[in-house]
């Protein structure tokens, strides 16, 4: 085989749907050389056994370090959550950045970046402690972020204690008032949520990040379920 069969075997192998073409560049760093290398080892005439060993470990190299880089990246951290309502219930978005002259550029940007990618997401209480974890796979981060701060949930899992006031126009009554007992109430997460955390991961390590951050705080998050680690 030549060095230019080689290189263009290769280029074939990584060629997807949307690059059915993959450039010089896209090729070299598959292989993790300098475009100068590969297009050394297109001028040879003959590669050898060895150095097809040599450019495998080279490949696998490059292949570990997109890994490192591109497994799990961070969108946003700790952003705080600014909450706008949506129509005339009881529904809300983290955020609205606006439109035409009153869009606000970074909000615009923070949103299109979440439209675009998928992974795992972190709501955290006003003092900055994880309150839910989440996965979407199916959907962007900012779809499935804002259905998630909406959402009903189990009322012995996310509840807090509080008293149910009157919400009817009436009179304060102090005999009343005295009566009214401190119970569990059941609330929507955009109710204690002050927080969130956004970060894109490769597919196949959504569920296992997400199941690794419930199991490493069961008692803290609000989450029903202890999901499986795939390697368990």
């Amino acid at each position: 085989m030549t060095g230019e069969e080689l290189i263009e075997q290769v280029r074939r192998s990584i060629a997807t749907e949307d690059d059915l073409t993959p450039t010089d560049r896209a090729v070299a760093i598959h292989l993790g050389v300098s475009g100068t290398t590969l297009a050394n080892w297109r001028a040879r005439e003959t590669v050898t056994s060895r150095q097809m060993a040599g450019l495998l470990a080279s490949a696998a190299k490059a292949s570990r370090q997109r890994t490192l880089e591109e497994a799990i990246r961070p969108v946003v951290e700790f952003f705080q959550i600014r909450r706008t309502n949506i129509g005339s219930g009881d529904t809300y978005r983290i955020f609205d950045a606006g439109r035409g002259d009153d869009e606000h550029p970074y909000l615009a940007g923070l949103k299109r970046e979440l439209e675009t990618q998928k992974g795992i997401y972190v709501f955290y209480d006003s003092r900055g402690r994880g309150l839910y974890v989440g996965k979407t796979k199916a959907q962007t981060l900012w779809k499935e972020i804002n259905l998630a701060y909406n959402r009903d949930r189990d009322p012995h899992l996310q509840s807090i204690l509080r008293v149910q006031h009157p919400e009817r126009r009436q009179d304060f009554r102090n005999s009343d008032e005295m009566r009214r007992q401190i119970r569990p109430i059941n609330v929507r997460l955009h109710e204690l949520a002050h927080y969130v955390s956004a970060y894109e991961v490769v597919e196949e390590m959504i569920s296992d990040v997400e199941s690794l951050l419930i199991r490493a705080f069961p008692n803290d998050l609000l989450n029903k379920k202890i999901e499986k680690l795939t390697w368990t």
